[in-house]
């Protein structure tokens, strides 16, 4: 009985639902579902930037992309379905990259029109906001000729030239770049899995860029060219201040450490990311690799030596620098080297030094600021360092970091053979060690700074680097997926640009701890992490970039990595892991 009825309770609901379904004539419109929960309509085929200036979105900055259903998307991507769009304005990440890509096209474009002879190199960032070119095919820029080219720009930009998105076969594509004599590009494509390449244009000067574009140039009003000899800056806003341009400065020691790996790249005879691949594919990585490591101990042998040259006075080495640029090896390494010059190094943590937890300054947000300067206790910093300098014995702190509580640690003694050696974030600023006389400190800045990029319109992000390697090392020794990485980066960079750029210009010497072959090493060990990072969630965006700018590397094997090398502190096999000095 109780099943007939289930029987026909099942049948009534079936054919109400078939009843229920009709016939439809194809749609015509499609909608967009916005976040502040508005909702538009337009024929099928409309352009998602159309969609966007109809809803008129309060937001901090100019949209130069979207994310459609979860994915990234150009503002001339064709709306043909219902979907749900999140507008990124240049206050984020992903839009200010689309933006200062766009503008870099720009100045190509520009620049061809008016000095067809002169190739134009993009050869690293700056910190500020700005990316450091430089000419090749003629002498560089006068003022007059750099401010000839802004003019030039912003005429374009007011003519609202169209940024015109071609898809060419790879065939067809490396025929277009020897033509043109484009050697970098076509070392780069030589070994490119795809079989397709997307290339953009404006005014007819079209170009290979790894990413999205803005529609059209009148996009592109926030810039200005700035001359820096031997070249010029591309100066561009940050997503701090998206309309903004951020107060020009010079940073000559920065400028020298990128020469230095650009002779570097010289003396290994690999200019770009093709060419380091056509040395992996002819079996030259292991010569790559023992040049490359042999360069950095030479440098950090030169940086043992000046503190050397400055003995007795200087009893303190200070070393900052932002995450993930190997200061730890570094620091381990630079030891070795001191006492190979007759300076016995002694490690001072500066972590033990953390005020107890319930008087650690919040930010913004109202959570603990460990980077703060105030979440150390500077007064007893300062007081140790003269007693160990002066060589009496001093009781130093161990932080708890279980129970948020400074503890007692060992007692210490130096002796006038010592260099103190302190590791951390707030190494560069002077407010540190208010009361150590100047000439007793010597100041060490360490960061990958990688100038080698995929071709000469297109660098490889210094910060890209950073994080390929903490990811890898996260998930080594840390037990962090690469998502969790990835969702911390910000408030990481966040750090670095409070705590660490302002002051890398005090240092005595800059110490790059990038190597050129180590993303191709990066490769086969973080891909499997990044591949696990789920669609839709907020870090897929950036594993999917990650994991396309990778694929322009090819793989190559760590095992001829050396176990004292810098990697090592993120792949994993380091020989200077477990290294202490005893005092």
């Amino acid at each position: 009985m109780v099943k007939n009825e289930v029987a026909r309770d099942t049948s009534e609901r079936a054919r109400r639902a078939v009843e229920s379904v009709r016939r439809a004539q194809p749609r015509v419109t499609a909608q967009v579902r916005f976040p502040d929960g508005q909702v538009y309509e337009a024929p099928v085929g409309t352009r998602l930037e159309d969609y966007i200036h109809a809803a008129h979105l309060e937001l901090d900055a100019p949209v130069t992309a979207a994310l459609v259903d979860g994915e990234l998307a150009e503002l001339t991507y064709s709306v043909t379905r219902d979907v749900d769009v999140v507008p990124l304005s240049m206050h984020t990440r992903d839009g200010m990259r689309i933006y200062r890509r766009s503008l870099t096209l720009l100045l190509i474009a520009a620049a061809a029109e008016l000095f067809p002879e002169a190739q134009i190199y993009v050869d690293h960032s700056l910190t500020f906001g700005g990316y450091f070119c430089r000419l090749q095919g003629r002498s560089p820029f006068t003022p007059e000729e750099l401010a000839q080219l802004e003019q030039r720009m912003r005429e374009i930009v007011e003519e609202d030239e169209p940024i015109i998105r071609q898809r060419l076969k790879l065939a067809d594509a490396i025929a277009l770049f020897e033509s043109r004599g484009d050697a970098d590009k076509v070392r780069l494509l030589k070994y490119r899995a795809k079989d397709d390449l997307v290339l953009y244009g404006i005014r007819g000067v079209s170009d290979y860029f790894p990413g999205f574009m803005v529609p059209s140039t009148r996009y592109l009003r926030w810039f200005a060219l700035r001359p820096c000899p031997p070249g010029f800056v591309l100066h561009f806003p940050r997503t701090i201040a998206p309309t903004q341009l951020q107060p020009y400065k010079r940073y000559p020691k920065l400028m020298a450490v990128f020469r230095e790996y650009g002779e570097w790249m010289r003396l290994m005879h690999v200019g770009d990311v093709g060419g380091l691949n056509e040395a992996i594919a002819s079996d030259r990585t292991r010569e790559v690799i023992l040049v490359a490591e042999a360069l950095h101990e030479q440098r950090v042998a030169q940086i043992a030596e000046g503190i050397r040259e400055r003995r007795p006075s200087v009893r303190l080495v200070l070393i900052a620098g932002p995450s993930s640029s190997g200061k730890t090896t570094f620091a381990r390494r630079l030891s070795v080297q001191l006492l190979a010059n007759g300076i016995r190094p002694f490690a001072l943590g500066l972590d033990d030094y953390f005020v107890d937890r319930e008087k650690t300054p919040r930010d913004e947000e109202g959570n603990y600021d460990y980077e703060a300067l105030g979440a150390l206790d500077l007064e007893l910093f300062n007081e140790h360092l003269l007693k160990l300098m002066d060589g009496q014995p001093v009781q130093l702190p161990r932080y708890n970091f279980r129970t948020g509580k400074r503890e007692q640690g060992p007692t210490v003694q130096l002796s006038g053979d010592h260099v103190i050696v302190v590791e951390g974030i707030h190494g560069l600023n002077p407010a540190l060690v208010p009361h150590i006389p100047p000439e007793n400190i010597y100041r060490i800045y360490i960061s990958a700074l990688t100038q080698l990029n995929l071709d000469q319109h297109n660098r490889v992000p210094t910060t890209d680097t950073r994080l390929i390697r903490r990811i890898v090392r996260d998930a080594t020794y840390r037990g962090y997926s690469a998502q969790e990485t990835i969702s911390r980066w910000d408030s990481v960079r966040r750090g670095e640009r409070k705590y660490i750029f302002p002051y890398q210009e005090h240092a005595d010497v800059m110490f790059n701890s990038a190597l050129l072959y180590e993303l191709a090493v990066l490769r086969p060990l973080v891909e499997p992490l990044l591949l696990q990072i789920r669609p839709k969630t907020p870090e897929y965006i950036e594993a999917r970039r990650l994991l396309a700018f990778l694929s322009w590397f090819l793989p190559a094997d760590s095992k001829w990595v050396p176990d004292n090398s810098i990697l090592r502190e993120f792949i994993g096999g380091s020989a200077l892991r477990d290294f202490s000095l005893v005092v």
